[in-house]
């Protein structure tokens, strides 16, 4: 009756413990099963029970990433080379969502958080924000080598804002 209640208390702990050691699963496959408590058993159980004791270690980091995994997982452009229909380059979508080329090959962005927390900002923080503002040399040659060439061709739209800023004069990129 002693067996049953043990097995009642550790089967949760022994199925969450199942998935990390082989050891541990040894070990709850045994104590899973109702046996009488003899001395065999227990001559079974002690070599167990010694390497339950001897789980291993882990550092901080290996230990909080466990629970937030983008912590361990590195930033990625998933940029398509080859697609599968065609075998073209793919334009990756983001870019072309948050940045624009402009004709001289420059590209422009909006500040981070223009968007975010208006409310506790002050109003000349909005303003600066508000502001748009131009991507350097490495930024632009990047973001060029996201996108084809349909994102690289000359629009002409109406009454275009950034018409003055398409053509640049002594400038290098």
């Amino acid at each position: 009756m002693l067996s049953l209640c043990v097995t009642g208390l550790l089967r949760p702990l022994s199925a969450s413990l199942c998935a990390r050691t082989p050891q541990l699963c040894q070990l709850s496959s045994l104590t899973l099963t109702p046996t009488l408590y003899s001395a065999a058993a227990a001559a079974v159980r002690a070599p167990l029970r010694a390497a339950m004791c001897q789980t291993p270690r882990y550092n901080i980091l290996q230990r909080v990433s466990a629970l937030v995994p983008s912590l361990t997982v590195q930033p990625s452009r998933s940029l398509t080379y080859y697609s599968l229909k065609k075998g073209k380059r793919k334009t990756v979508k983001s870019v072309t969502e948050r940045f624009m080329r402009l004709h001289c090959g420059l590209w422009i962005r909006r500040k981070a958080g223009y968007k975010k927390k208006l409310w506790k900002k002050k109003p000349a923080r909005r303003k600066r924000l508000r502001e748009i503002v131009f991507c350097n040399k490495t930024q632009s040659k990047l973001l060029d080598k996201m996108t084809t060439s349909f994102w690289k061709r000359r629009n002409w739209y109406l009454n275009d804002p950034y018409m003055k800023y398409h053509d640049r004069v002594n400038l290098k990129v």
